[in-house]
């Protein structure tokens, strides 16, 4: 097969429509060891001619197809001779270029629905049976109303009649709901179904193989040049030092920007493990006063990431100048950062990423890139920082956004405020770990809110902020529930934030759920 990676022999192509779920495809099929990528629909020609993937899948998205000019797969795609599966408008796109029939439906189905399975089909093998009905999550308004030449219904609904179709003798198939949601508790098993029954996939991709491959590519890349990392500790900047480190040696040097806006004892622990354990060549640049001069009367949030980003290149380019120099920045992009650059339905994402650089970097620093995890989503990082021998504390670490407690702290940033914050986090964070939780906890964190309260403690009334805590889990970065923590937590932590730190007279928990499709969870 005619694929330019060589541990990808085998993968699954996901045209992207523009659902805010598209990403959790591709989780489903890592998770089941099959590679898969995620390509906007207006460039699936390139891509399928490079990569000649084992099958496609074709996305949800917002469109209708019932609409002429909405997004579709090329019309080549259907005569590749590989298995097809269209989810939810990927489905009705896919019935539409065929010869089928769409129209927009007063019976809409949103959220929990349930399907009856009316006959076998290949989707199922294992895990479902006829004559039998099953829960799945639905999102749409539009259905199909007429199959294309050689489909059969396997599926229906309560108010889809082809919420389940199939093609056998070309390997086309569709499903009107969204398998690789966790509303839909057999999706991962029918999305096997797909790659390794159906498309031949034997899931033979693993953390240990993309390692090898990530240090030969940046080995082929950087060549003789210098590489200079933007290292954060968290554990993205991180597992990239550690990678290029085994990769290219003393080729490389880290550069720690302590921007004032970090964790409680967090620069330290980043100056020892990385200067002293790993010996790496580690510049470490204290610019606190100078972050925090530039943030001083800023209360915008999209403003503030603005200027921690501008700042923290400035002083970036600073520290490469004053080494000599680099040809090359290395900085930790994730899979999720490259997807959401190039939405096809021109999402958030240029709002959301405004402190990352995805897409290039400004042109007076005169230096490539070098991303190697850009193929990875934020767990498949922690695994290959395990491969990487990194320890567990910081493997496992919650992540913590680039623009740090800035975002934690709405409103106005002072001295003051990111002091008390600091420690109010502490001391939850220590509660956490005391009570076997970190690691069931996905993230979880200490804000300060940017209004103050009247309180009475001891004889004396108080006039001070509120700290709000919240802790979300999740399984893959981008849905998210809030950690049900029981009341004796709670008030345990509660007691220790007002009695320990100066500053905060009040505390609430943040019960807030995220739902399919948010991308942050700061």
């Amino acid at each position: 097969m005619n694929n330019p990676n060589p541990s990808h022999d085998e993968s699954i192509l996901i045209l992207d429509f523009g659902s805010q779920v598209t990403q959790l495809i591709a989780r489903r099929l890592r998770e089941s060891g099959v590679f898969c990528e995620i390509v906007p629909y207006f460039k699936a020609e390139e891509a399928l001619a490079a990569r000649r993937p084992n099958g496609v899948i074709l996305s949800g998205g917002p469109s209708s197809a019932t609409q002429s000019d909405t997004p579709r797969a090329p019309q080549s795609l259907f005569e590749m001779g590989i298995p097809i599966l269209g989810i939810c408008y990927g489905q009705q796109a896919m019935c539409e270029q065929l010869g089928g029939r769409v129209e927009a439906s007063d019976d809409q189905e949103f959220g929990r629905a349930f399907v009856e399975v009316s006959d076998d089909c290949p989707l199922f093998d294992g895990v479902w049976q006829s004559e039998q009905r099953h829960q799945v999550w639905m999102s749409h308004g539009d259905r199909v109303i007429d199959l294309p030449p050689g489909f059969r219904v396997v599926g229906t609904s309560e108010n889809c009649p082809f919420a389940i179709v199939a093609d056998d003798a070309r390997r086309f198939y569709g499903v009107q709901f969204h398998p690789e949601v966790i509303h839909t508790p057999d999706g991962t098993a029918l999305l096997r179904n797909f790659s390794h029954n159906i498309a031949g996939c034997k899931g033979s991709w693993s953390m240990a193989a993309f390692r090898h491959e990530a240090e030969a590519r940046v080995k082929a890349q950087v060549g003789d040049g210098k590489v200079i990392c933007g290292l954060s500790g968290g554990v993205d900047s991180s597992v990239v030092a550690i990678l290029l480190h085994e990769a290219i040696g003393d080729q490389l040097t880290c550069v720690f920007v302590d921007h004032g806006l970090l964790r409680q004892g967090e620069a330290e622990e980043v100056v020892a493990l990385f200067k002293e354990h790993y010996n790496l060549s580690l510049v470490h640049r204290d610019a606190s006063q100078l972050f925090l001069t530039k943030l001083e009367g800023v209360s915008d949030p999209e403003q503030k990431r603005k200027i921690i980003g501008a700042t923290f290149i400035d002083v970036f380019e600073e520290e490469a100048n004053r080494i000599g120099g680099a040809d090359f920045l290395a900085q930790g992009t994730l899979y999720p950062d490259v997807i959401e650059s190039v939405s096809p339905s021109g999402g958030p994402s240029a709002t959301i990423k405004s402190h990352h650089n995805v897409g290039g970097l400004p042109a007076r620093m005169n230096m490539e890139l070098v991303e190697p995890l850009r193929e990875l989503f934020k767990d498949e990082v922690r695994d290959l920082g395990r491969t990487l021998g990194l320890p567990e504390s910081l493997v496992g670490r919650h992540p913590f956004p680039g623009p740090g407690l800035a975002i934690r702290c709405p409103g106005e940033i002072s001295g003051e405020k990111l002091e008390i914050l600091r420690k109010a986090d502490a001391v939850y964070l220590d509660e956490i770990r005391k009570a076997g939780l970190y690691d069931v906890i996905w993230q979880a964190f200490a804000a300060i809110l940017p209004v103050r309260t009247v309180g009475v403690m001891g004889d004396q009334r108080t006039y001070d902020y509120i700290c709000a805590l919240r802790a979300v889990t999740s399984t893959d970065g981008m849905t998210a529930d809030y950690y049900p923590f029981d009341h004796d937590f709670l008030g345990r932590v509660s007691t220790r934030i007002i009695n320990e730190v100066r500053g905060i007279n009040r505390v609430v928990y943040d019960v807030t759920s995220k739902p399919p499709g948010t991308i942050e969870l700061e």
